[in-house]
């Protein structure tokens, strides 16, 4: 493991720094805008470049909470296009799941571990979760946590290439529906003063 990267990750293991300590980390980093085209950039390339998208900080979070003997879990969310999917790692305390997560958003970020499942855990996300163009919800399915430990032949945490690989694994793994098509229908647009707090973002282009 290349020293920075195995310095930082033994600083929060020995630390045993809490969940919402990493988050208030990946908060200090800035957003990958992917100006110069897409990435998919490993935990040390991050590291590196100081900014992430919201895999790239996935990867980076399931990097740490490894580090601290935990499993490197992710849950892929997939939205109804043109709208983006999102990646969150996620972890428990005691039967409780939470969520870490990187977004230039403000409400699609951090999670207390006060889930009892994956399911109830994505559907907290649900209702912020709405393209501001013409105010529909988006969010549609989501995996159950993926062991990142699966892809560690790709050398995911310290990889110089970008990880397409593991991005197209999460993309094509098993999703479960979270809405049937008679829900689709029912489902009321944001109002103005949802929008207007839909706007608020941390980093802009």
């Amino acid at each position: 493991m290349p020293l920075r990267l195995q310095f930082v990750a033994v600083q929060f293991a020995q630390n045993k720094i809490s969940p919402a300590k990493i988050q208030d980390c990946l908060n200090k980093i800035r957003i990958n805008f992917e100006k110069h085209g897409e990435t998919c950039r490993s935990p040390r390339r991050v590291l590196q470049f100081r900014e992430a998208h919201c895999l790239e900080a996935a990867l980076l979070v399931a990097s740490i909470l490894r580090a601290q003997g935990q499993r490197p879990l992710v849950v892929h969310l997939a939205a109804k296009n043109p709208d983006d999917d999102h990646v969150i790692a996620v972890f428990r305390r005691g039967k409780y799941w939470g969520a870490i997560s990187k977004s230039n958003h403000a409400v699609l970020r951090y999670r207390e571990p006060i889930y009892r499942t994956i399911r109830e855990l994505v559907m907290s996300y649900f209702h912020e979760y709405f393209l501001q163009s013409n105010r529909k919800k988006t969010l549609r399915s989501y995996t159950r946590p993926i062991n990142l430990s699966r892809f560690d032949y790709l050398k995911w945490e310290t990889a110089d290439e970008d990880l397409w690989e593991l991005s197209d694994a999460l993309t094509d793994a098993p999703h479960f529906r979270i809405l049937t098509p008679a829900q689709v229908r029912g489902l009321r647009l944001a109002d103005k003063i949802e929008r207007r707090a839909g706007e608020l973002i941390e980093y802009i282009i």
